[in-house]
């Protein structure tokens, strides 16, 4: 319960620290940054099959 009055003061601006908005903030920040960082890891692969060509997905007969 101690907790919830702290960040209570905290939102209020009667104590130093993190907002629950700024917490949230961060919080989106950073899992934007780790999408990004996925998003270019798995775009950068290399899917050929070493001859240079991509792979093509065998057509269902």
């Amino acid at each position: 319960m101690w907790r919830w009055v702290a960040q209570a003061e905290v939102d209020g601006g009667e104590a130093p620290g993190v907002t629950i908005e700024e917490n949230e903030e961060n919080r989106r920040l950073r899992e934007d940054a780790i999408l990004k960082a996925a998003t270019t890891f798995f775009g950068e692969l290399d899917l050929c099959n070493g001859d240079g060509r991509r792979h093509r997905r065998a057509a269902f007969t």
